[in-house]
């Protein structure tokens, strides 16, 4: 995220690349070692967001020769404003998300648009979302790894865990997770802080969520099944159809019980003993 001050005023930009390619999921392979933070459909093209200006460009450098793809900052209030004219409300199962208070449904969680921080209406979130829905939160600690907009801990404290921990090595996303928590007041059992997943040892919990990409679940797989309890669950997505066997195999012995495909992009439970 860059920041740029004029007089009294500070606006936050954010580094993307504008990608034209026939071959999205080829593209979103590449970026991945360049820790693409989220990516917008654009008709026939991407935009894909990162978390620095440094990792946008050399991202740049190696798309050069598969795509052509040119650097953008794009403004948060511009993104944010243009999500808010668009986004509609999506329910999935006994979870609707809204993307303002404008909106009057009950029961809803309110997840304000800001960069590429998950309103809920990316395929990935919304498998999430139903794949919490197959299990029994009831007095659960749920641990959300990759929390970004905070909407999978928020929806965990809707769906009755007793506890939600929410986090996230983006301080930026961390930001937009505690907004959208201060826009939920009855999500009280919820919490957000930074921690890197591939550095710190992770809290053991009974659901772990973890919506990452496929390179990065297949990295992971020791701390994320090292961070749920005996008994516990395990629920991915961020993988594409052809990652699947890849991360299943990572992931082994624990068992898929529950699995679901939208768009190009699986969701999986685990069970973990």
């Amino acid at each position: 995220m860059v920041e740029r001050c004029h007089a009294a005023t500070c606006s936050k930009s954010y580094p993307a690349l504008d990608v034209q390619s026939a071959s999205p999921d080829r593209v979103l392979a590449i970026v991945d070692d360049f820790g693409a933070t989220a990516v917008e459909e654009r008709g026939n093209s991407l935009r894909i967001f990162f978390s620095t200006t440094a990792a946008r460009d050399e991202a740049l450098n190696v798309l050069a020769a598969t795509a052509p793809a040119s650097a953008i900052d794009v403004p948060d209030e511009d993104w944010a404003r243009r999500s808010q004219e668009n986004l509609q409300p999506i329910t999935v199962g006994r979870v609707t998300v809204i993307p303002n208070s404008t909106f009057q449904f009950p029961n809803s969680i309110v997840i304000a648009p800001s960069m590429g921080f998950g309103t809920g209406h990316h395929a990935t979130t919304r498998l999430c979302l139903a794949a919490l829905q197959e299990i029994d939160l009831t007095d659960t600690f749920v641990l959300d790894v990759g929390t970004g907009s905070g909407v999978l801990a928020i929806a965990a404290d809707h769906l009755g865990a007793a506890r939600a921990l929410g986090i996230d090595h983006d301080p930026d996303a961390i930001q937009s997770a505690r907004e959208n928590l201060a826009l939920n007041p009855g999500a009280r059992h919820v919490e957000v802080e930074i921690a890197d997943l591939i550095v710190v040892e992770l809290p053991r919990a009974d659901v772990v969520t973890a919506n990452l990409t496929g390179a990065l679940l297949v990295r992971s797989a020791a701390s994320l099944l090292g961070a749920v309890r005996p008994g516990g669950t395990l629920i991915l997505s961020g993988l594409l159809v052809h990652e699947r066997d890849d991360v299943c195999r990572a992931f082994a012995p624990a068992a898929v019980v529950w699995e679901r495909e939208e768009e190009g992009w699986i969701g999986l439970i685990l069970s973990v003993d």
